[in-house]
């Protein structure tokens, strides 16, 4: 998929928002980008567009924040502090990564080689007045999230 420009917060939350109608359990999706680039808004985006009511925090602090929704669990981490990829064995997440769960991962270069594959990989960066957004497909799974998806 080609870069998309989001002008603002409420662009962002729509992406979310979007994807969230076509994501499966057993999906892993990566969100890098830098410090501000958007990728809890993003995530916040998914979880309303999952229909998802309550507060949205940063997994900063706790390393993951657990959603229970109707049709799946979904566990937002946050890498940001780890300095070894060995820190994601020692920290016991490595269990939710299953097929009845949606893993979003910010920071997914600070844990590389001991993370699941992908199935989508989102690059968010500062652009501009906005955000620039890049997602990739990695998987077949991933691919036929991506299939046909528009965001407008």
């Amino acid at each position: 998929m080609a870069a998309l420009f989001l002008a603002g917060e409420v662009d962002t939350l729509a992406l979310g928002a979007a994807l969230a109608l076509r994501l499966r359990p057993g999906m892993v999706i990566y969100l890098s980008g830098e410090l501000g680039a958007g990728k809890t808004t993003l995530a916040r985006g998914i979880l309303r567009g999952l229909g998802y009511t309550g507060r949205v925090k940063s997994p900063s602090f706790a390393l993951v924040e657990v959603y229970k929704l109707s049709r799946l669990y979904l566990y937002h981490f946050d890498f940001y502090r780890f300095t070894r990829a060995t820190e994601l064995g020692e920290s016991g997440f490595r269990e939710y990564f299953s097929p009845d769960s949606v893993c979003l991962v910010e920071w997914p270069e600070n844990a590389a080689g001991a993370l699941p594959a992908a199935d989508i990989k989102i690059a968010m960066r500062i652009a501009r007045s906005g955000r620039e957004v890049e997602i990739h497909a990695e998987t077949e799974t991933g691919r036929l999230c991506l299939e046909r998806f528009e965001y407008e």
